[in-house]
């Protein structure tokens, strides 16, 4: 009977090798496939959002909510009780961003980044948000909230120039009405740079809170006309986001934006 023959060293090596080669070929296709399902379940969750923002129109005369005061902070409080508890609603949450930074308790859990749910928070300029509380990695378009006439949004657009009823919106494809970001409200102005460090927590303007690599260069809105997509991040400056929104600004493609002009993370992504 002859012997079996085992694999030599060289054999063993060279089969490791292949199987090396061919990990490093297929796990950047598995990587693209797993973002591209993260991106399809944000996309969902924004069209689920959309639609509670148009019932919510639809029966309060085209508009949205007002918040705590004229400048329409807080407006999640606005929302009906079922929508806030994040532990059964996960709508709240980009499949990309589930980690809350802190607890129900207030104790910080983690250092905040691109890729961290805001919350928990368990009330609100005085409105108790139940035994779970609020928690998410969204945003609304502030610039939909309805506040009084003679006031300002954040960063002083006039409540005039938001949209604040449905009714006043025109070309609604290009109107944001939910995004995802660093916290649960936004007043972006288009003379607002995007963060300095792709990685950043924080930013000191609104447009750097949205204005995130979540999603490989891309994140994901709905618009006022109902519709759900991923958005390039320089195409953030060519949205409306409120009436008399310079769509010429200083980082657009018709206000002369230059490659130099962007922080190097952002600078090779596709202009608008």
């Amino acid at each position: 009977m002859k012997k079996r023959r085992g694999f030599t060293l060289i054999e063993l090596l060279v089969v490791i090798a292949i199987i090396a080669v061919l990990m490093g070929i297929l796990m950047p296709a598995l990587r693209r496939v797993r973002e591209q399902a993260r991106m399809i379940s944000c996309t969902a969750n924004m069209k689920h959002w959309g639609t509670v923002f148009h019932m919510r129109a639809t029966e309060n005369d085209g508009k949205l909510y007002s918040g705590v005061n004229d400048r329409g902070y807080w407006w999640i409080n606005d929302l009906d009780e079922k929508d806030w508890d994040w532990t059964e609603n996960k709508t709240w949450l980009c499949p990309t961003a589930v980690k809350p930074v802190r607890d129900k308790f207030g104790n910080n859990l983690l250092t905040f980044n691109i890729f961290n749910a805001w919350g928990i928070f368990m009330s609100g300029s005085g409105k108790d948000y139940g035994p779970n509380g609020i928690m998410g990695s969204y945003s609304i378009n502030g610039y939909l909230l309805n506040i009084p006439n003679g006031a300002e949004y954040e960063g002083g657009v006039k409540a005039e120039d938001g949209w604040r009823s449905f009714h006043e919106i025109k070309q609604a494809a290009n109107v944001p009405m939910y995004v995802d970001a660093l916290r649960f409200d936004l007043w972006p102005l288009p003379n607002q740079a995007p963060a300095q460090s792709e990685e950043s927590a924080w930013s000191g303007n609104n447009m750097g809170r949205c204005c995130i690599n979540r999603h490989g260069g891309f994140v994901c809105i709905s618009f006022a006309d109902g519709s759900a997509r991923k958005v390039g991040l320089k195409e953030l400056y060519v949205l409306k986001w409120y009436k008399t929104w310079n769509m010429n600004g200083p980082y657009t493609l018709a206000g002369g934006v230059q490659g130099d002009d962007w922080p190097g993370w952002i600078r090779n992504f596709p202009d608008h």
